[in-house]
């Protein structure tokens, strides 16, 4: 079951199409990349799930339903890049407060943050005032207050800015579990190692239009290049063949890229009859930064020449 679906939004500012004609549907329970570089229409169309800004053109809809900013924002937890605390309020004091815009009764969010808060290492916080905490320790109190209320649609911008690496680990831990519970996350980063590791499904947009929508092991399948890592022992002369390209050679250790025609077998069969040891042998496969890279790029330049065309 789809907990969002987005139907050709639009978005237009001025002469800027921030958002121009995207559509993408997101299962319930899964955790989902939105990913751009700077400019390419998440904010937006973060704002738009949010009904912080309305769309010029086409339907966003919630839980089978289309979205009704003002009933259904109480099913929305969003954590923005930007920091959204009061600096002068007490920690305990704030959470609560945001608590109860959400709707909870004030003794079920006590309740909560007090579970959150011994989680999260996070109790003698209570009576401290945000300006007093690292970025770090505010990134978490922000974690707090966006899955407080138990929200079905969760929305992550940028949520281990600022953390050292153990509290990373730790909301990481509570992202998996908010997701086996049956809520859905939308998590937009620029850390595409972070996106590799923790996402089921990505959409990618630049310049306002989607340009890649699969799993992450689809979309790294559909650009992989027919390279091959192996481990070898027993080399004692230079590797050549009309079978593969040697890309990179350390020691024993061998990056090719098969030609075409050529399978995996003929490889292995070439370093078999060569009385050559394989004690490994693994497909290389794309990352996601690389595929990034490419994508945003070739769609820029592309974008250039249209300009000089129309010039």
């Amino acid at each position: 079951m789809n907990i969002l679906e987005l139907h050709h939004l639009k978005k237009y500012f001025a002469t800027q199409k921030a958002v121009d004609d995207i559509s993408f549907s997101i299962e319930q329970g899964s955790i989902f990349g939105l990913l751009g570089p700077n400019g390419a229409g998440k904010t937006t169309l973060i704002r738009m799930i949010t009904g912080i800004f309305y769309p010029d053109d086409g339907d966003v809809v919630l839980d089978g339903k289309k979205f009704d900013p003002v009933n259904d924002i109480i099913k929305i937890g969003y954590m923005p890049e930007e920091r959204g605390l009061y600096k002068k309020m007490k920690i305990g004091e704030q959470a609560l407060y945001l608590a109860q815009l959400k709707g909870m009764r004030k003794s079920d969010a006590i309740e909560k943050l007090k579970f959150w808060f011994k989680k999260l290492e996070m109790e003698s916080w209570w009576n401290k005032k945000v300006e007093d905490l690292s970025k770090g320790m505010s990134q978490k109190l922000q974690f707090v207050t966006t899955v407080l209320h138990e929200p079905k649609l969760i929305i992550l911008d940028e949520p281990f800015s600022g953390l050292d690496p153990l509290n990373a680990n730790l909301i990481k831990d509570e992202i998996y579990g908010l997701a086996q519970r049956g809520s859905t996350i939308i998590f937009s980063t620029h850390r595409m190692e972070q996106v590799e590791e923790i996402c089921d499904h990505i959409v990618l947009v630049n310049l306002g239009k989607k340009i890649l929508d699969g799993t992450v092991q689809q979309v790294k399948n559909d650009f992989k290049e027919n390279k091959f890592s192996l481990q070898l022992a027993g080399i004692t002369a230079p590797i050549e063949s009309n079978l593969f390209d040697v890309i990179d050679q350390k020691a024993n250790h061998l990056i090719v890229k098969m030609k075409a025609n050529t399978s995996s077998n003929d490889v292995l069969k070439y370093f078999i009859d060569r009385q050559i040891i394989i004690e490994a042998f693994n497909e290389v496969l794309p990352s996601l930064n690389d595929i990034f890279i490419r994508l945003v790029e070739g769609t820029q330049a592309t974008t250039r020449s249209f300009q000089k065309i129309d010039a």
